[in-house]
């Protein structure tokens, strides 16, 4: 099978494509025919060495994928040979197969295509958790979405308009503030030409209840002061490659909160509460409340090209590898 390999920690212009021999399919496990694989902020920083994990090396990147059921493991319920799936994996989603154990594979509803399928989970198990689980946000709150562009920006405002929050994006073209509405915004605007506090405060009649923030750098600070009171932060990522240092007079003015937000690690370490998560998202995509953008693709060959798209900020919504 082909698989884009990185043998060392680098640039992503060093990665190669390879073939590597297909890998066994052992009892409880499934062979995935990857039809599209997700491709995330993250794991350009897996190639570069800079994530807080470095995995051994030589590795394959790509922690999601979607496609169909090649083969079942002895013991194995519940799948079909052929059906439709997606499945979360630790490395490894940059390939023409993968095996992994049947607990993280997950049937795929109609309303999904597979690059839909592909970059669902993470981005959409995200702004799930951030918004159900972590705020428990309620119909009729304000939600400023920093980054709201993005794949995870735009998961986290379709989430937010089906919750029924009112929903105020901040992203940074005029291409991403278009797609952001479309998923349900009611409103966008500029960073770099308005000021984000005083439009929060306009929309939310004194501030807003939630932000939203996966981007970190000076934005956090902008974002924690349109808060109203008793506001939340929700601090996801910090996809400007700073992390910011936040004033905490403004945490204490107003009764303000932050709260963090690392779904993955929630995920590891509780796997059955997450499945039911995967689960409800999924059944929201195929009741026509969720609408997971279409992702742009590009071939194996150029997954450099696209981590770097990626991390320039050059794309809106998603991308995927497509085998």
């Amino acid at each position: 099978m082909r698989a884009v390999v990185c043998r060392a920690f680098g640039p992503v212009e060093d990665l190669e494509v390879e073939d590597r021999p297909s890998p066994p399919c052992g009892p409880g496990s499934v062979r995935v025919a990857v039809r599209a694989a997700g491709v995330n902020f993250v794991d350009g920083l897996f190639v570069e060495g800079r994530y807080q994990i470095r995995p051994e090396l030589p590795f394959v990147p790509g922690s999601e994928v979607a496609g169909t059921v090649a083969e079942l493991g002895a013991g194995v319920e519940g799948l079909e040979l052929g059906q439709r799936v997606l499945a979360g994996v630790w490395l490894g989603g940059y390939a023409e197969e993968v095996v992994v154990p049947a607990s993280v594979v997950t049937g795929v509803p109609a309303a999904l295509d597979d690059g839909q399928a592909a970059t669902f989970a993470q981005s959409y198990l995200t702004g799930w958790f951030a918004l159900r689980e972590r705020a428990r946000a309620r119909a009729g709150q304000t939600l400023l979405v920093l980054g709201a562009g993005g794949g995870v920006g735009l998961a986290a405002v379709d989430t937010g308009h089906d919750l029924g929050l009112r929903v105020l994006a901040v992203a940074s073209s005029p291409a991403k503030r278009e797609a952001a509405l479309a998923a349900g915004a009611e409103a966008a605007l500029d960073p770099a030409a308005e000021d984000v506090k005083e439009r929060a405060r306009e929309f939310g009649g004194g501030g807003v209840d939630l932000v939203f923030d996966p981007v970190g750098g000076e934005l956090a600070e902008r974002g924690l002061r349109s808060l109203a009171e008793d506001g939340q932060l929700l601090v996801v990522g910090f996809a400007s490659g700073i992390i910011p240092r936040l004033p905490a007079n403004q945490v204490l003015l107003r009764n303000r909160r932050v709260t963090g937000v690392d779904w993955g690690a929630w995920a590891a370490r509780n796997p059955v509460d997450n499945r039911r998560l995967l689960a409800e998202a999924l059944a929201a995509v195929a009741a026509g409340r969720l609408h997971p953008v279409v992702p742009r693709t590009y071939p194996l060959e150029q997954a450099a090209a696209a981590l770097a798209d990626l991390a320039a900020r050059r794309i809106v919504g998603k991308v995927a590898l497509v085998p």
